[in-house]
């Protein structure tokens, strides 16, 4: 018969037993998976933090409240916005250098902040030399906080550069309230080192509002600081 344990032995047990179970507590810390001290870049995925631009900021507080007493509009939703900006740099002479296309596109990436997409011939011209399906440009599309940082440079650092600038015209809206602008060379840019380009390079810049018409979409980005040489466009 196996022998009844006494009062005593039990209490001589209890600190064996606990030793054991904090040596297994030990061990199984041991064994996990060390986590990685969290890094500068790794805390800036987990919270991601938006910064709201000037001229996102000026958009709210000045323009919003002046486009509506203008306009007499009933809701804030009717206020026409800037939607987007497409930044289109065509590349004729890649038909007899493809080297030219990702210069461009090197160039675009490095004015916008933001990778371009590569455009390609929808047909074929004999007469260009161009064949279907040859690259022949690039383009980017900003929206939000990247679209208001360009064109805040665009405005205020880019334009004054242009030789014997005089002001935009206004007539290159296209009937639904959206602007395009075309630049002859990417050096006005102050972030294209001069001394590293091989050829210039121009590019068209549309400004995609969500103006029912150029009138509206002319107040607008006059309203950001476009600066137009005089209005010949007429209220709709």
């Amino acid at each position: 018969m196996a022998e009844k344990k006494t009062k005593k032995d039990t209490a001589e047990e209890k600190p064996v037993k606990a030793a054991e179970k904090a040596v297994k507590g030990i061990e199984k810390v041991a064994k996990a998976p060390k986590k990685e001290p969290k890094t500068a870049k790794s805390a800036e995925k987990e919270v991601k933090i938006q910064i709201p631009t000037r001229l996102a900021e000026f958009y709210k507080k000045e323009i919003t409240p002046s486009l509506m007493k203008k306009f007499n509009y009933k809701s804030i939703m009717q206020v026409p916005k800037l939607h987007k900006i497409v930044v289109n740099m065509g590349v004729g002479a890649a038909v007899s250098d493809a080297k030219l296309i990702e210069e461009a596109a090197k160039e675009l990436e490095t004015i916008t902040g933001q990778k371009p997409s590569i455009r390609k011939a929808k047909k074929a011209i004999s007469n260009f030399k161009l064949r279907e399906g040859l690259n022949i440009g690039c383009m980017v599309t900003l929206r939000q906080e990247r679209m208001y940082e360009f064109m805040d440079r665009f405005l205020n650092i880019a334009l004054p550069r242009v030789r014997d600038f005089r002001g935009l015209s206004d007539k290159s809206f296209d009937g639904r309230g959206n602007y395009t602008i075309g630049i002859k060379e990417q050096i006005i840019f102050p972030e294209i080192n001069v001394d590293k380009i091989t050829k210039v390079l121009g590019m068209d810049i549309t400004f995609v509002t969500t103006a029912p018409n150029d009138n509206e979409a002319y107040e607008l980005l006059q309203a950001f600081g476009v600066p137009f040489r005089k209005k010949e466009i007429k209220s709709a």
